[in-house]
């Protein structure tokens, strides 16, 4: 497949997707967000890719939404990247990586809220700018806000729009760690290479799936059971006993499970089991 807004790159089993409009900061176009959805589906429904990361090229992220973009329609793109699965980002079973290495507003900063662990640089310019341009926000932004930081810092950075950096983000809990800029990416993929070194494909498509469906649940009880009933499942897998043997002599883990065809989607109610196109 060839991309217009983005461009891909694999090494070994971690995959990593650049927004790459340089010469626009990476602003957003729905052709964008297409691609993007495109390739990230696609590397979601290979049991060899063990994490994706998303990043920018060139000196910013994402600059926010592009006010000039091509018009080309929304069937269109939709016509030309149908995504191998219709799991939204926080319902894939790959562990995501948001390297923020430079400027992220508006959907430049709702994207990463999207992605599993977030690396900013220290001094990236990053805002949910959208009271200062007469919008609102969207991309599920005042759903997942408010659950990373809390009500009030959510309230505070929605309603004043006001830019922070990379070290207020950390401090926020909006990001996990800071960095220079010049040691994002790089970052990104250690932590990337140790997932699929050392973890489990499945037990992290399971532990991403509880994370999440606990964010939306309000009931604990019901949670811990079915926390309980897919740690006895892990228990009675093949990953356990390879995990333990591999701790005990000191090697690393060779996983039988695979974080799809291995996924116990018939343990999990609702939509968190699908997502595959026919």
């Amino acid at each position: 497949m060839t991309y217009q807004t983005i461009r891909t790159e694999e090494h070994g089993r971690v995959a990593t997707v650049l927004l790459n409009r340089p010469d626009r900061m990476n602003a957003w176009t729905r052709r964008m967000e297409a691609e993007l959805a495109h390739a990230i589906a696609g590397f979601e429904v290979r049991d060899d890719i063990g994490a994706i990361i998303v990043t920018g090229a060139g000196r910013a992220f994402c600059a926010g939404a592009d006010l000039d973009e091509d018009q080309t329609s929304d069937a269109t793109l939709r016509e030309l990247f149908r995504p191998a699965t219709d799991r939204p980002y926080w319902e894939m079973r790959t562990p995501t990586i948001a390297a923020i290495n430079g400027a992220a507003v508006g959907v430049g900063m709702t994207l990463p809220m999207k992605l599993d662990i977030r690396i900013a640089a220290e001094d990236a310019k990053l805002g949910f700018v959208f009271t200062r341009r007469g919008l609102t926000p969207e991309f599920g932004a005042s759903w997942i806000l408010p659950r990373l930081v809390g009500a009030a810092n959510a309230m505070e950075l929605l309603l004043t729009g006001r830019i922070f950096d990379g070290r207020d983000a950390v401090r926020l809990g909006l990001a996990n760690e800071a960095h220079p800029a010049d040691r994002v990416l790089d970052r990104a993929r250690e932590i990337a290479d140790d997932i699929v070194r050392n973890v489990s494909p499945v037990a992290a498509a399971v532990t991403k799936s509880l994370v999440y469906r606990g964010l939306e649940s309000d009931d604990l009880s019901a949670h811990a059971r079915l926390e309980q009933k897919l740690y006895d499942w892990a228990l009675g897998g093949a990953d356990f006993p390879e995990g333990m043997a591999s701790f005990v002599e000191k090697r690393a883990p060779e996983w039988r499970l695979r974080k799809n065809t291995s996924f116990p989607a018939e343990l999990f109610p609702g939509r968190y089991g699908g997502g595959e196109r026919e």
